[in-house]
């Protein structure tokens, strides 16, 4: 049996006395680390030199952190709501700010996307990685500690525990321990709000070596809430959603993308031909790819590394119900909303059952049970994001041009090498067609970039707002025409310029009148109908805003496009100064706590706010 603590403290004592002062510790992506644990050991290694402390990890969870005052007066109540009680990891902000003591070194192969640019100790430690060759990364650097949070239950009195949100690397570096190729301790913290998962990560306690189990140590979990999705992911997804077939496997990446296609397929359920309607507005001129349409009769069956809260909406929908063994979802991590914990937790042992978590070669590799994979990942699609994608067919997910990782390659490569390895199967890497770049609109199709996750000779499918494009087995110059087909119409002339310069695409072609309108606008009046009839709801597997926020929400992003223009916010300011809000928009002001303004900054808000709210509603 394992030893059990009830303080933090002392178990990072025991841990220095049972494995010595070089300590390299594995901590779960995501959710599932256990943060008093790691606290108390990284306050160890602090507060003494000689303790060597490596911590190898992915997805280090950190609340948000608003700056301007209008998202500070926003955000703050809605941090304090939902995260109120969750303790925050020490060890970032201690990178952040590069006072880190040279006796401790964080390393991670996947990061939260955006948050560790130029942060020199996290750029330089950064290790780039697929996947499923995390374990064995972590493995080769001799590491001796394991510590990870649980779910807990007796069974005839005896402590059981779950992996439960991340039985992707630790089960398979468990494997490795019970062959003796690793020797670790795994250190458990018991949590009361991780929903228990049936399946190869409930373990006997004589798995552990030490427990943390205390009523002062447990904690309300990491839940993001759900964002509402914006009509440019909308059409993404619903895009997305008619490339996927009746009977066929689906995998979904991180991201709103995500809650877009899933509720496109729930819309194709439930009204088909509202579906047809919307995608043929949305897209001209599909490829054979993207005309699936109809219900679903045989379902899907789910194999994801994330499992979220939409694959519940495509359970609870009749959709994801084509069973392997018993199995509609196999997933290897989990995070989510607070419903989706709940949802987990109260739901039946037989339901619960036809999900279950497995280990990340699982997933994302065919090699272990090869065969029967085969037979179960039929049709499959594979649906990621990408941020970036060149004409020729390469996709740039995880780095920047000067080698800067804005998050991680994480399981895309696998799941991008499984499409070309399963028969049927196809890999559908989403982009939007542009960004917002300081006061300029960029394309996120280019010529070329210095980086790439995806290179073009795994192309396949891709997927903006504006369309589809099969580009697999293609020749480059039929690539680059479909690519041009689905970026936005702004950039298309100079794009095919530049290909046409290089000798990529023949000096005649013309890019056909069906996709000469790419224009955001024309994106907005396609979803307009569907919107208004209730069939894209903003949250639509759930929202933890209170009403006054989500009327807040669209104005504040109104407010925040109208700052890259000096006419825009001019035209809001004068609007704003001219009206009386009414008694739904003073709920709004005063929830920004601009109903009285005191200072010329809060008169000014005030202004722009009261503008925006009434633009929201057009």
């Amino acid at each position: 049996m394992p030893k059990f603590f009830s303080d933090p403290d002392a178990l990072a004592e025991e841990i220095v006395r049972d494995v010595g002062t070089d300590l390299v510790v594995g901590l779960p992506l995501g959710l599932g680390k256990a943060n008093h644990v790691v606290n108390a050991l990284y306050a160890r290694a602090c507060a003494d030199p000689d303790i060597k402390l490596t911590l190898l990890s992915a997805l280090t969870l950190e609340k948000p952190r608003p700056k301007a005052l209008i998202e500070r007066r926003f955000i703050t109540p809605v941090i304090d709501r939902l995260f109120g009680g969750y303790p925050d990891l020490a060890y970032p902000q201690a990178l952040r700010e590069n006072r880190l003591p040279p006796n401790i070194k964080i390393v991670e192969f996947f990061v939260l996307a955006g948050r560790w640019l130029h942060v020199p100790l996290a750029q330089q430690n950064y290790i780039s990685a697929n996947y499923t060759h995390a374990a064995s990364y972590l493995l080769a650097r001799g590491m001796n500690v394991v510590m990870q949070l649980v779910a807990k239950r007796l069974v005839d009195g005896v402590p059981r525990y779950s992996l439960s949100c991340n039985t992707d690397t630790t089960l398979d570096v468990l494997r490795a321990r019970r062959a003796g190729r690793a020797s670790f301790k795994l250190i458990a913290q018991v949590n009361s709000e991780l929903p228990f998962m049936p399946g190869e990560g409930d373990l006997p306690a004589a798995e552990f070596s030490a427990v943390l189990d205390s009523a002062a140590t447990d904690f309300p979990l990491f839940a993001p809430p759900s964002e509402p999705i914006s009509d440019t992911r909308y059409a993404i997804g619903l895009n997305a959603a008619s490339t996927v077939a009746d009977g066929g496997t689906l995998q979904i990446g991180i991201g709103q993308i995500g809650d877009a296609l899933a509720q496109g397929l729930i819309l194709r359920q439930r009204n088909s031909e509202a579906f047809r309607d919307v995608v043929t507005r949305l897209s001209p001129g599909r490829p054979a790819i993207a005309q699936e349409a109809g219900r679903f009769q045989a379902g899907l069956y789910g194999v994801s590394e994330m499992v979220t809260e939409a694959f519940i909406g495509l359970i609870d929908a009749g959709i994801l119900k084509r069973a392997i063994d018993g199995v509609v979802l196999h997933g290897a991590f989990f995070l989510g909303p607070k419903s989706f914990y709940r949802a987990l937790r109260e739901m039946p042992p037989d339901q619960l059952a036809r999900i279950r978590m497995m280990p990340v070669s699982f997933t994302n590799e065919l090699y272990n049970e090869e065969d029967q994979k085969r037979r179960a990942r039929l049709d499959a699609r594979f649906v990621n994001v990408t941020m970036m994608a060149t004409l020729l067919g390469a996709a740039v997910s995880d780095g920047l041009d000067d080698g800067q990782v804005v998050s991680g390659v994480g399981g895309q490569y696998n799941f991008v090498a499984q499409a070309f390895a399963l028969h049927g199967a196809r890999s559908v890497l989403a982009l939007e067609a542009t960004r917002q770049s300081g006061r300029a609109v960029k394309s996120n199709i280019l010529w070329r970039y210095g980086h790439e996750t995806i290179p073009r000779h795994l192309r396949d499918v891709f997927v903006t707002e504006y369309g589809v494009a099969d580009l697999r087995g293609k020749s480059d110059a039929d690539v680059i025409a479909g690519v041009l087909t689905i970026a936005d119409s702004r950039f298309q002339d100079e794009l095919a310029r530049v290909a046409k310069d290089a000798g990529k695409l023949p000096r005649g072609h013309e890019i056909p009148s069906a996709h000469r309108e790419n224009h955001p606008e024309r994106i907005a009046a396609a979803l307009k109908p569907a919107r208004e009839a209730g069939l894209l709801p903003s949250f639509p597997f759930g929202c933890d805003f209170t009403e006054v926020e989500q009327r807040l929400i669209p104005a504040l992003e109104i407010l925040q496009g109208a700052q890259h223009s000096s006419r825009a916010l001019a035209g809001l300011l004068w609007q704003g100064s001219t009206r009386k809000p009414d008694r739904d928009d003073e709920a709004c002001l005063a929830r920004l706590g601009l109903d009285r303004p005191k200072t010329w900054p809060e008169r000014f808000y005030r202004a722009l706010v009261s503008a925006a709210l009434v633009q929201s509603r057009r």
